[in-house]
């Protein structure tokens, strides 16, 4: 389990393979000085396993399953993810309960200054939109934040300075893919109001 809580931008080293599958290697010298093989992080908002670790660089396996649910075939050697280590038991939970089970890929429409901070519009599918709600709990790319407007074609959200400076979503433009994750809680209470069937 994760908080959305960004702990290091990690730079992206190295991609190999392809459709079927690729190991990704990531340089993060804060998250590998304490990670051990097996471990979960979230990159980018998706949840990986460590298969590999030292030298101030992870190395994960993604499956084809991963590939075609997430963006993380957009990545690229030289570009940066999110990176989050799994919470471990006692620590705060600052964001919001996040899987790094991602709902759906969206797309930004728009990210503009807005003071000091910026407001990014997203596009989001019908599945994952159906669980926003203003002033609920999304996570984009693997941050925990919250939902400042909703239309019928997605969502947007209200950048703070820090967040702009410490993720990833400082350098988001019109058309880039960004992973999302709705709140679980919205999908469990859906699931308990749903009729049940005989």
């Amino acid at each position: 389990m994760f908080t959305g809580i960004v702990r290091e931008q990690g730079k992206v080293a190295s991609i190999d393979g392809g459709t079927g599958g690729i190991r990704l290697v990531v340089e993060a010298p804060e998250t590998a000085a304490a990670a051990a093989l097996g471990d979960s992080v979230a990159v980018g908002g998706v949840c990986l396993t460590v298969v590999a670790a030292g030298e101030g660089r992870l190395s994960f396996d993604a499956v084809p399953e991963t590939l075609s649910r997430t963006a993380l075939s957009r990545l690229e050697p030289g570009g940066t993810v999110n990176l989050e280590p799994a919470l471990r038991a006692g620590e705060p939970l600052g964001g919001h309960i996040v899987q790094g089970h991602v709902d759906g890929v969206g797309t930004v429409r728009s990210a503009e200054p807005e003071g000091e901070g910026a407001r990014v519009w997203v596009d989001a599918p019908a599945a994952v939109l159906r669980y926003c709600i203003e002033k609920g709990s999304v996570t984009v790319d693997g941050v925990s934040l919250t939902v400042a407007a909703l239309d019928d074609d997605g969502f947007a959200v209200a950048l703070v300075p820090h967040t702009l400076a410490v993720t990833t979503l400082g350098a988001l433009a019109a058309g880039d893919p960004v992973n999302l994750e709705v709140d679980v809680l919205a999908k469990y209470v859906e699931r308990l109001l749903a009729p049940t069937q005989p």
